[in-house]
């Protein structure tokens, strides 16, 4: 049995087969990879965003920024000329805060669930956001409205009543581990692993889904709306690479996860950069993140002035994945 269908290793077990812990994340990547300064630049969203921008990079309209009481009470207003929306806390992880609107009714704000939000639920939750209540260590937040992503109809196919995301994990510059996120009933149109989403892994070569986990366990068809997920083919997969690759640039960050949707009309777009990326994406590939982390400390050690495109080139030849059989 493989060490994706098991909870129950140990240690050394779990080095032999390449599996990297929080520990060993932080005191091997992180830390001698990320210098502390720079964590500002993508802890706060609003600064991310604007980084991005600076580089040419998509990334979704900001229709508010709410930073005080005066501007929760005239939220409605503000945002009377929109039909869908996402709100999420400036300096938010994990997907906390998150809220996805994609309607309104008679005055009410809709989920993509069908669960309505009323505007008084919509100040309540803004009121939140600025306590900090899902903010990194709970300081004042301010909270961000932005456009709703319509992603790619073969994306949607994958992920029930929700907008999937990709994530793309970095080192020295060189995509290392991807997947993709997909919403559940359970997750409650959100793409966020531990409220019950889908991570599926992608090959890094083609970007083709080649494995699928719920919760840690192995599955190929989606719970909920019971479609395939092996063999899908991911739109744009050179762009996501190359908006990846500049996103670890534009931060200077050694050790990173980008955060990237696919809207039906403009793209790939770029939705955050994370400078502690979790770990579940191994589960989601069947492979430790230790295979594709050595080889790249060695290849940068080589070649410590590759570019961009050598680098993406390298993680495509070096990480191809077979898919799982259905």
């Amino acid at each position: 049995m493989r060490w994706w269908h098991r909870w129950l290793r140990t240690p050394a077990e779990l080095r032999e087969l390449g599996v990297v812990g929080i520990n060993m994340r932080n005191a091997r990547y992180i830390l001698p990879n990320n210098q502390r300064k720079l964590y500002r630049l993508v802890d706060d969203k609003l600064q991310t965003k604007a980084l991005a921008e600076a580089e040419g990079l998509s990334v979704p309209k900001t229709y508010a920024v709410v930073r005080s009481p005066r501007d929760i009470s005239r939220i409605d207003a503000t945002l009377a000329e929109y039909g869908s929306f996402v709100v999420k806390p400036s300096r938010g992880s994990g997907g906390k805060g998150v809220l996805v609107i994609d309607g309104v009714e008679h005055g009410h704000y809709i989920k993509p669930s069908g669960a309505v939000v009323t505007g008084d639920d919509l100040r309540s939750h803004l009121s939140n956001v600025l306590a900090g209540m899902f903010s990194l260590g709970g300081t004042r937040d301010v909270a961000l409205v932005e456009y709703r992503v319509r992603p790619a109809k073969v994306l949607t196919e994958l992920s029930y009543q929700g907008a999937p995301d990709i994530r793309v994990v970095m080192l020295h510059g060189y995509p290392v581990m991807a997947m993709l996120r997909a919403a559940t009933i359970e997750s409650d149109g959100r793409a966020n692993l531990h409220q019950g989403a889908l991570g599926i892994g992608l090959d890094l070569a083609t970007g083709k889904t080649i494995r699928a986990v719920h919760h840690g366990s192995p599955l190929t068809i989606h719970p909920d709306s019971k479609v395939p997920l092996i063999g899908v083919q991911i739109p744009d997969w050179e762009e996501i690479l190359h908006i990846a690759s500049i996103c670890q640039v534009m931060t200077g960050l050694g050790y990173l996860g980008v955060d990237l949707m696919i809207d039906e009309t403009l793209g790939p777009i770029m939705i955050e950069v994370n400078a502690r990326p979790g770990l579940a994406i191994q589960m989601a590939n069947g492979v430790g993140l230790m295979r594709r982390l050595e080889p790249v400390v060695d290849q940068h050690l080589k070649n410590p002035h590759a570019s961009p495109e050598e680098k993406v080139e390298f993680s495509k030849r070096s990480f191809r994945t077979v898919a799982m059989a259905s």
